[in-house]
């Protein structure tokens, strides 16, 4: 299917408005702003990263951070359509906190300033999140939700020792045995050296970039059998930003959040893709820093090293995950053989996708018991 374009009312078409500054999109919720604070935080290499707290004016609540995926960020966790996650904390005794790492859509990264690999996450932003949250709430009890590539690196700080004494960690989608399907690991790769010179990231919306730019390609390809005429859809549903995986099911999600795709994920940088291409072959998380000595507090490989986890883990992921298979699964079955002692179990959302898991409309029925039952045996 063809994708729909407004034709523009002036003679030039807009120039695309790009960041270059660190500062944090507003997030969109509908709880009392007085009530969510934001706090400034920048990590020990320098890096801005937004940090925030939902103030319940309970000081004895459990601690909840969430992670968001890479091109995702915190309002993932706050779609003011429907009953999101933060919501089902709030409601079940918890204080939640958010972390906009530097992989985030409020954020520049991704398409401006300074690169980065997932060493840098789990090093710095994941770490020292935990700690600066530590030292606000004492000794109350600290469990993680992470998503995606937020769940990827922090699997990689936890194998390091460097977010200890957590109560509980639960992953979604994918954590410490990465499997993609052939074809998207084919066009990753593929994409990665064709496309190295001429472009640096892949956007999702295509009104900032308009029809006659070096763009349109993607999208057109994207747009190939799509049953949805959003542009913004098909390039993240039906192709997973040119990779030919999907990120969703695609009737899962509300009307409200399917038009809000743009602003919920954003650009793909493809100077990320050769760390993500080493840690898929190696189908497990893999540092990228060999002779970086900054780097040396990582384990080479995290698989090798998940004896250091000292945490009970939940793995989450939908039945139909387009993007990372059966991950999960497979996680489950290499740890219980390997490393027996750990506490990990695997749980399967029948119907579910990838972030639908998150932002589909029957999430907080489907998906969230899961997660409140293990945080609630564990608090």
């Amino acid at each position: 299917m063809i994708f729909r374009t407004t034709p523009s009312r002036t003679a030039r078409p807009a120039l695309r408005r790009v960041r270059t500054t660190a500062a944090l999109r507003p997030l969109r919720h509908r709880l009392d702003p007085a009530r969510v604070e934001e706090i400034p935080f920048r990590t020990s290499d320098g890096v801005r990263l937004g940090l925030t707290r939902v103030d319940t004016g309970d000081t004895g609540r459990p601690a909840v951070l969430l992670l968001h995926g890479h091109t995702a960020s915190a309002d993932m966790f706050l779609l003011p359509e429907t009953r999101n996650l933060v919501d089902a904390l709030l409601d079940d005794g918890y204080e939640p906190w958010l972390l906009d790492w530097r992989g985030s859509c409020r954020l520049p990264y991704n398409e401006t300033g300074r690169r980065y690999t997932y060493d840098d996450v789990a090093l710095y932003d994941i770490p020292e999140a935990v700690a600066h949250i530590r030292g606000r709430i004492g000794e109350r009890p600290l469990s993680v939700v992470a998503h995606c590539i937020g769940s990827l690196t922090l699997s990689l700080s936890m194998t390091a020792g460097l977010v200890p004494g957590l109560a509980g960690v639960v992953s979604q989608g994918v954590f410490l045995t990465p499997r993609l399907a052939g074809r998207t690991s084919l066009r990753m790769s593929v994409a990665g050296e064709l496309l190295k010179t001429r472009i640096d990231h892949i956007p999702v919306d295509f009104r900032k970039v308009g029809l006659w730019s070096k763009y349109t390609p993607l999208f057109a390809l994207a747009a190939r059998k799509a049953s949805c005429p959003d542009p913004t859809c098909q390039i993240l549903h039906h192709s997973a930003w040119g990779t030919g995986a999907s990120l969703f099911v695609h009737e899962n999600l509300a009307e409200a959040t399917h038009d809000r795709l743009a602003e919920l994920l954003g650009p793909a940088p493809l100077w990320i893709l050769p760390h993500l291409r080493r840690i898929e072959l190696a189908r497990s998380v893999v540092r990228w820093h060999d002779t970086d000595h900054r780097y040396r507090a990582l384990p080479q490989n995290a698989l090798d090293a998940a004896a250091r986890i000292d945490t009970p883990v939940l793995l989450l992921s939908g039945s139909e995950n387009g993007l990372w298979l059966d991950s999960q699964r497979l996680c489950h079955e290499v740890l219980a053989r390997r490393q027996p002692q750990l506490d990990v179990t695997y749980t399967e959302i029948p119907g579910y996708g990838h972030l639908d898991t998150f932002l589909g409309r029957g999430a907080a029925l489907d998906v969230f018991g899961h997660i409140l039952e293990f945080l609630g045996e564990r608090r």
